[in-house]
């Protein structure tokens, strides 16, 4: 029989059940994020951010008006500071407002290399101007 993973249950703060991972521990958490301190607000969040494709970003604003929570631009961004589902919940899709690429928890040069690898053009002050074509080899 081969070895599977266990599945483990998702738990917000407030005891509702947010989804089943059929994966190791290890690669769902960072180990300093428990899952069972998840909030509704960030399962919100991570639910939103998952939603965005691959090569469009938006914004902390955006998220946090799809949410229903309009003034909880840094909430947002310290959600997604902690966000348990970096493979699943891609939070370096989400930028300022002002188009600045603002932080990430891997650092901003990681930021810039996963936009890039989506067709992402960004200028050196951070900004993202447009997208670029795939087979473009500039930087």
């Amino acid at each position: 029989m081969k070895n599977r993973p266990e599945k483990y249950t998702v738990i917000s703060s407030k005891n509702h059940r947010v989804g089943i991972c059929s994966a190791t521990v290890s690669k769902i958490v960072r180990p300093s994020v428990p899952l069972t301190v998840m909030t509704e607000f960030e399962r919100k969040v991570y639910k939103e951010v998952a939603k965005i494709p691959e090569g469009k970003v938006r914004s902390y604003k955006y998220i946090a008006e799809k949410i229903g929570k309009p003034a909880a631009c840094r909430a947002v961004a310290n959600a997604l500071r902690k966000n348990p589902f970096i493979g699943k919940v891609p939070c370096h899709r989400v930028i300022k407002s002002d188009g600045i690429i603002g932080g990430f928890s891997r650092g901003v040069s990681t930021k810039k290399k996963l936009l890039r690898q989506e067709g992402l053009t960004i200028r050196e002050n951070n900004v993202i101007i447009k997208k670029r074509n795939r087979n473009d080899s500039r930087i």
